[in-house]
């Protein structure tokens, strides 16, 4: 492959996309698997994570660690070296129970192919698939190509919920479901294997360049239940010791740290702090680290016992923290005697506040990180929001407490956000990128820590010529789905998605972005690289003053 034959594009400050052929092919997807295997291999400082797709290689990088043109330069590099044999990927069996309440779309499909059960299970199980990417859910693997008389397209209406361990098709294309989910593939079996398991040395059972065979197991395996993958630590204390217990959760109240980077290629969305300059900021005033895990509070804060003496602080919304009845200064260490209790109370300013205790939160790490990632049971409390009874404890104190020197800005309910067009700016004509920057969104109320769903203003129109193909997700991208309202992605976003991004919000303002609540305004401004970079530079000057 030649540097003409590739095409590398900026995804936001933090993030490139180098792009092959638009094409789904055996042969560019081994290539774009070199790719990723040798910048992995250079173990660049300030690269977070590499990720093959179809016909792409994602880098998510920190920017003010390593430019993109160090990043760039060396995806070139790479792109450019002479190919390597491709390295031969593992051959995994999956035994498969088809049809029946294992495959509760076997009959449809059926009656649309003019096939019986069995010859659709038969033509199914006689192909050898190859593994072209991970991506959507942790572990789901996208296998292609399935035989063209059973190709079937997604549902129409897809389901609330389709088993873990379920067996579908979409098109050519196949995969098994890693966990309970909503899903709009069509479902012909079920498999008892586990696909995902965040405590195994190797977390997904399959990886990009795999081959698989699915074998008909007959009616057994299918009726197998796949074990939970929530394997993370219980929401009770570790050594019996607790600092804190929950008396009223709140609203949405999680462990949080500065993210699970890395695994993106498996799947497995980083989640972490959506406002991490309030968290650095929570830890910083307790003495930890900014590693340290804190808890992200949304909108309507918890009820906190202190089951021992602490030092605590709250930093981003202002939720109205009190202690036993007094008002707590935002941003300022508090020391908590045993027995105290924190409550918040009417939402002031800002939608997520971070409470840190001195030592972090200690929760059992797992894919190297406390972050909850709820949607797949992963990390935090037992893989979820925080519930009445639970308990959590504090590590060790790493440092004295301290205050801030400087306020912090308030946060408020309108805000204007600046993005870099791109990386699939090229699905959209200018005006669409005028009707971006002229519309005043809303927050809508379907909008979580996966991503915020705008409305308001005209649609944004897309170029309906082409189809893109499923590619990787950046943090900040502003998706556009065929409705014309954009999406804008968060932490805990799925790792791709097949929607264009006509935009990515650049590093320096997502703090803002994750402070935006339903019914917050929000617009959009089209800047550079350079204003990005500039931006970002002054806030970590600012933060690193204030602390």
């Amino acid at each position: 492959m030649n540097g003409d034959a590739i095409r590398i594009r900026e995804a936001g400050d933090s993030g490139v996309l180098l792009e092959c052929d638009p094409v789904i092919d055996v042969s560019i997807n081994a290539r774009v698997i070199a790719i990723a295997d040798a910048m992995r291999a250079r173990r660049i400082a300030g690269v977070r994570d590499v990720v093959s797709t179809f016909r792409s290689v994602a880098v998510y990088f920190d920017p003010l660690l390593v430019s993109i043109d160090a990043v760039t330069d060396a995806l070139r590099s790479a792109a450019n070296a002479p190919a390597a044999p491709a390295a031969g990927g593992r051959v995994v069996e999956v035994p498969v129970s088809y049809g029946g309440e294992a495959g509760p779309d076997m009959s449809e499909l059926a009656t649309r192919t003019g096939l019986t059960d069995i010859e659709i299970a038969r033509r199914h199980a006689e192909t050898t698939y190859r593994v072209f990417m991970l991506g959507f859910l942790p572990g789901f693997a996208y296998m292609a190509s399935v035989d063209e008389r059973i190709a079937a397209p997604r549902r129409v209406s897809p389901r609330v919920r389709v088993p873990a361990g379920s067996v579908a098709i979409a098109g050519r294309q196949t995969g098994i479901y890693p966990l309970d989910s909503p899903g709009g593939w069509q479902i012909i079996g079920r498999t008892s294997l586990r696909v995902f398991d965040p405590m195994r040395t190797e977390p997904c059972l399959f990886a990009p360049g795999d081959s698989v065979r699915f074998v008909d197991a007959g009616h057994n395996a299918g009726h197998l239940k796949v074990a939970s993958t929530n394997t993370s630590a219980p929401g009770f204390s570790r050594t019996g010791n607790p600092t804190v217990t929950v008396i009223a959760p709140g609203l949405f109240t999680t462990v949080q740290d500065e993210g699970r980077w890395g695994h993106q290629a498996s799947g497995i969305s980083p989640a972490g702090a959506l406002d991490l300059i309030s968290h650095r900021l929570a830890n910083a005033v307790v003495g930890n680290s900014r590693a340290a895990a804190t808890l992200e509070i949304t909108l309507q804060g918890p009820e906190l016992r202190f089951d021992r003496d602490a030092v605590i602080a709250v930093a981003g919304a202002d939720l109205g923290p009190t202690i036993d009845g007094a008002s707590l200064r935002q941003t300022a260490a508090t020391r908590c005697r045993a027995g105290s209790v924190l409550r918040f109370g009417d939402r002031r300013t800002g939608t997520r506040a971070y409470l840190a205790l001195s030592g972090g939160i200690d929760v059992a790490p797992v894919l190297g990180s406390r972050s909850t990632h709820a949607m797949t049971g992963v990390g935090g409390v037992a893989g979820r929001q925080l519930r009445a009874g639970d308990t959590l404890e504090s590590g060790e104190p790493a440092a004295s407490a301290r205050s801030p020197v400087i306020a912090v800005e308030p946060r408020l309910r309108a805000v204007r956000l600046r993005a870099i067009a791109g990386p699939q700016d090229d699905f959209f004509a200018p005006a669409a990128f005028a009707i971006l920057q002229q519309t005043q969104f809303h927050v809508s109320a379907q909008s979580n820590r996966m991503g915020y769903r705008l409305t308001g203003g005209q649609p944004i129109p897309r170029n309906t010529d082409r189809e893109m193909i499923s590619d990787a997700t950046f943090p900040g991208g502003l998706q556009i789905p065929p409705s014309g309202e954009p999406i804008l992605l968060m932490a805990d976003r799925q790792t791709t998605g097949g929607y264009p991004q006509i935009a990515t919000v650049i590093t320096a303002d997502l703090p803002a972005a994750a402070q935006l609540a339903p019914g917050d305004s929000v617009q959009f401004e089209l800047c550079s690289r350079a204003d990005a970079i500039s931006a970002l530079v002054a806030q970590e000057a600012r933060l690193l003053a204030s602390i």
